[in-house]
Order: structure tokens, then sequence, then C-alpha cells
């Protein structure tokens, strides 16, 4: 098999909209509800606003990339090299088992029709395959990763 070129954190139940949301996604839902402890609160915060000054949105270049129907299912991975990036997920998962919604670390070497590009991400729609399942080239999961 191919080495993976791109890493995604997920959860592991789909949303309404049919696609399994990201844990940064997940993290912002349990913010929004009112669910964070304050320290959690604080590492959520500091977190998002360090993601923020350190790589794009793809909506800032393209305000549709994620609209549901020009892009249907469209989602965020990293490129395997965004080390930077990656090692910092570790807090987003710990919070995100500390509240029990369990997640997974997906590897891939074609997630799909990439949409958007940059240095650290790509946005690709998943390409649909029998059974109306996304494909992936290697999943590792846990609850708590």
């Amino acid at each position: 098999m191919a080495q993976a070129r791109y890493v995604r954190f997920q959860g592991t139940t789909r949303s309404p909209h049919g696609h399994f949301p990201g844990v940064f996604a997940l993290a912002n839902g349990l913010a929004r509800d009112g669910r964070l402890s304050e320290e959690q609160y604080r590492f959520w915060r500091a977190g998002n606003d360090w993601y923020d000054a350190h790589y794009p949105n793809p909506s800032d270049t393209d305000p549709l990339v994620y609209d549901r129907q020009r892009n249907p299912g469209a989602v965020a991975w990293f490129k395997i090299t965004a080390t930077h990036l990656i090692d910092r997920v570790d807090g987003y998962l710990h919070l995100l088992a500390a509240h029990g919604v369990p997640c997974e670390r997906l590897e891939s070497t074609d997630p799909g029709h990439i949409i958007y590009e940059d240095d650290d991400q790509v946005v690709v729609v998943p390409r649909q395959k029998a059974g109306g399942d996304t494909p992936s080239d290697r999943r590792a999961s846990s609850a708590h990763l």
C-alpha cells in the first residue's frame, strides 16, 4: 500500500447532514452548547486562536468551499507533512474524550476530489463507493484516540 499523504481526525457518528464532523467542529459544538469547563474553554479558545493564526481557513479563500449544494460532503484533511498542526490535535482529542465523544484518525493517499489546497491541508469532496460509504485507505479507530 502506498504511503498515506493525508490525515483526518473526525467523530464516529454521522451528522444530520450525512458526514462525519471533524474534531474542530465537534469541539466548537461543545463550546457553543456551554458544555466545557472553564479550563476546557480556555484550552479550546487558545487552541482555536493558535490554529487561526497558523494556517488558512479555506472559507476565507473560497466562501463556498463547504457549500452543501456545490460541494456535498466537503471535508478538510491535513497533509501528512503538516506535523506542526497535527501534533496539536491531541489536546482536542482529550477534550472530546472527556465528554464521551468518540473520534478516529483516518489516513489516505486519496481522500477524494480536491476542491481546495494550501501548504498544510486539502478540502475534498469524498468519492462515493458502492454501498454509499466513502473510501479510506487506513482507519485507526479509538473511542479515546
